[in-house]
């Protein structure tokens, strides 16, 4: 398809997705849990065999992703959303999106999320991207990730850990945690001071050292109006970035919770630009 035509028709699309998010806040860093009533396509597989509910088991928990596959042969999504959301916030609309950049699929989901099992744990969850990803069957050199929002700390930990994937995207990401937490967090009641979190965050998302090491295409997209997560969080995450073939987007318009509905044509040409530019 003509990629003009492939971009127009996506518009479309994810109208539709944009209205649906509007009335999800996220509220930051802390987790805030998303439980959904069972999606229509829970635990299932669709008429063709290419997409179904994708049950992952990790240490003490299953995960409920989602996978959507077109081709084996092709690159394949791996998307981490934001805080307050689900996966069944995200398909299968943004899943046929990624379809329109010839693209497979795999929308992680977080323990305790959606219909996944398990306790939401920051630090506890940051091998699960990986996990998936090897339940799938993906090879990195066949993979781009997407980390939206607090998705970004799972993103940037799975291309850590495996620093052959083909592609980043951070969309509304976080650099440094501990902003977070100290800002909004209660310490007191947590029974932990402020360089209990600082060694912590250090020790488990140095954010710096990982994207340091990272070496395939960068995509960060944030707004300029964010008043959850600061677009500093955006610039230091591209400073960092030890990749040559980087581009941070700044939006003018929209914030934390519309940046995609506010900005729709310009997010997608990015993505699909960024896309294209891996496959070919």
């Amino acid at each position: 398809m003509n990629p003009y035509l492939r971009r127009a028709s996506l518009v479309v699309c994810l109208a539709t997705v944009s209205c649906a998010a509007a009335h999800r806040p996220s509220t930051g860093l802390t987790p805030t849990v998303r439980k959904v009533a069972e999606s229509p396509w829970a635990r299932s597989v669709s008429p063709d065999g290419r997409y179904l509910t994708f049950m992952v088991e990790v240490d003490g928990a299953e995960l409920a992703c989602y996978r959507k596959i077109i081709d084996p042969d092709s690159f394949t999504m791996v998307h981490f959303h934001g805080n307050g959301e689900a996966v069944a916030d995200y398909v299968p609309d943004m899943a046929d999106v990624f379809t329109g950049f010839g693209l497979n699929s795999l929308f992680v989901e977080y323990r305790e999320y959606g219909g996944s099992t398990g306790k939401a744990q920051l630090v506890v969850m940051l091998g699960d991207g990986e996990a998936a990803m090897k339940a799938a069957g993906l090879e990195p050199e066949k993979v781009i990730v997407f980390g939206r929002s607090i998705g970004s700390l799972y993103a940037i930990e799975l291309v850590h850990r495996q620093p052959a994937i083909a592609g980043l995207i951070l969309e509304s990401g976080i650099a440094d945690p501990s902003e977070r937490f100290l800002t909004y967090a209660d310490l007191s009641a947590a029974g932990v001071t402020e360089s209990d979190v600082l060694a912590e965050v250090e020790q488990h998302f140095n954010h710096q050292g990982k994207l340091s090491e990272y070496k395939n295409p960068l995509l960060i997209m944030h707004t300029e109006n964010d008043g959850l997560i600061d677009i500093s969080h955006a610039e230091r995450n591209y400073q960092w970035a030890g990749s040559t073939q980087n581009r941070l987007l700044r939006f003018p318009v929209g914030n934390h919770n519309t940046i995609f509905g506010m900005n729709l044509q310009e997010y997608l040409t990015a993505v699909g630009d960024f896309v294209d530019a891996i496959q070919t």
